[in-house]
């Protein structure tokens, strides 16, 4: 892995901690701080398993497994042509290995991942700017291997 990629997953790493102990230092005593009403509200949550709470107190089961897709995102991101157009593919994957990366620290140093983002509007779990990092990341992989780039054989 080049230092221009080392280097996004650093940063994408330190933005989410940084946001995470600003959780911990100024939304965790107060619990929840509404920002939009019925939008966005900042909620204290300290989350022991993974998405929607599955797998709740597997902390090392949950540390293992995301261990080996961390190695398998950089095994595959390894393993990409050097084109230019595959950039678009490699940088999907380097934010879902920010984001992961980061949560695996919350899950090493403090026991669970620190979530504050609830969108309010809908019934979805509180979440974290590394979750957003995944989910984007994913996402833009997805399009990048379903409609744009082609098998070279």
């Amino acid at each position: 892995m080049g230092l221009w990629a080392a280097g996004l997953v650093g940063v994408l790493v330190v933005l989410d901690q940084l946001t995470k102990v600003f959780a911990l230092q100024y939304l965790k005593p107060v619990g929840n701080i509404t920002i939009f009403p019925h939008v966005l509200d900042l909620t204290f949550v300290e989350n022991r398993g993974v998405a929607f709470g599955l797998f709740s107190g597997q902390r090392w089961f949950i540390l293992f497994v995301t261990a080996v897709i961390c190695i398998g995102l950089i095994w595959y991101w390894k393993s990409l042509p050097q084109k230019k157009a595959y950039k678009p593919l490699r940088i999907s994957l380097l934010l879902i290995l920010g984001g992961a990366i980061s949560n695996i620290l919350d899950r090493l140093f403090r026991g669970y991942v620190v979530d504050y983002l609830e969108v309010t509007f809908i019934d979805w779990p509180v979440f974290n700017l590394a979750d957003i990092f995944v989910v984007v990341g994913t996402i833009l992989m997805a399009i990048m291997v379903l409609f744009v780039l082609k098998d070279e054989t």
